[in-house]
């Protein structure tokens, strides 16, 4: 009995030992004077290759660096089977990973597009350049995702988006971006230069490869849409995605695989 126990354990150590690992850093921002916690993901066979591609991987509203991995922890799977580093920062409470106008402690666009990449291509075996780096995230995440890679193509080369508000004009008083950007009513162009859904004109085709979802029960799903309909009419290449589904952890825990395989098909 004690030798099969031994055996079993041993069994389970290594099947352990060829998991993906996962860690939570301090990443110092002197834009916001700061550290900021992050979850770094290695897949199982980081020590037997040179250099590996990175997922930037974005919370929504209220959530933080550690709800990806905690409420989606099959993102530690499709790390070990595409072979990704996958990174998930802290983006604040209602930061909307803008550098905001309002309040210098908000620098999150200079945070996670400048400091952190920095920061992970110094400590990591990355792939340390746009055609090894993909940005995405829900809700929040997902509108920032796509306003970091839209405003930074240099630093991105895939881009995805699920259940993100694409468009923040119809939500004027809804999840502190007033405290970010100032109202609407009185900084109306402030509004329109930080919405996901106009900054289309910065991309051409196929600049950024693109993956967009939302479920057809989401509040967030017309302004998808609009901005599928717009990348479609300026003859943008993207994946548009629609199905059953709300703004909830069961429809970002089934999109999150889909968004992985498209950004391994870009890396590959």
């Amino acid at each position: 009995m004690k030798k099969l126990l031994l055996i079993v354990t041993t069994m389970v150590c290594l099947v352990g030992a060829r998991a993906a690992d996962v860690d939570t850093v301090s990443v110092r921002s002197d834009a916001m004077d700061k550290t900021v916690k992050t979850v770094i993901i290695t897949p199982k066979d980081y020590t037997q290759r040179d250099s590996f591609p990175v997922v930037y991987l974005l919370h929504g509203y209220s959530g933080n660096y550690a709800d990806w991995v905690n409420k989606a922890p099959e993102i530690k799977d499709f790390a070990d089977q595409y072979g990704l580093i996958i990174v998930c920062p802290d983006g604040g409470y209602g930061s909307w990973y803008w550098d905001s106008p309002v309040d210098p402690s908000f620098r999150y666009e200079t945070f996670v597009s400048g400091e952190l990449v920095t920061w992970v291509d110094g400590q990591y075996k990355t792939i340390a350049n746009r055609d090894g780096r993909a940005i995405t995230g829900l809700s929040m995440g997902g509108h920032g995702a796509l306003y970091l890679a839209m405003k930074h193509s240099d630093v991105y080369g895939a881009a995805g988006s699920t259940a993100g508000g694409v468009d923040i004009r119809p939500f004027p008083l809804n999840w502190d971006m007033a405290k970010r950007l100032g109202s609407y009513a009185d900084y109306p162009e402030r509004w329109e230069s930080h919405t996901v859904i106009n900054l289309v004109h910065r991309l051409t085709p196929n600049s950024l490869a693109l993956i967009i979802d939302c479920g057809t029960s989401d509040f967030f799903y017309g302004v998808n849409e609009q901005l599928h309909r717009k990348l479609l009419d300026r003859n943008i290449p993207h994946t548009y995605i629609t199905g059953p589904g709300a703004h909830n952890w069961e429809y970002w825990q089934r999109s999150i695989g889909y968004q992985l395989l498209f950004f391994d098909r870009f890396f590959r």
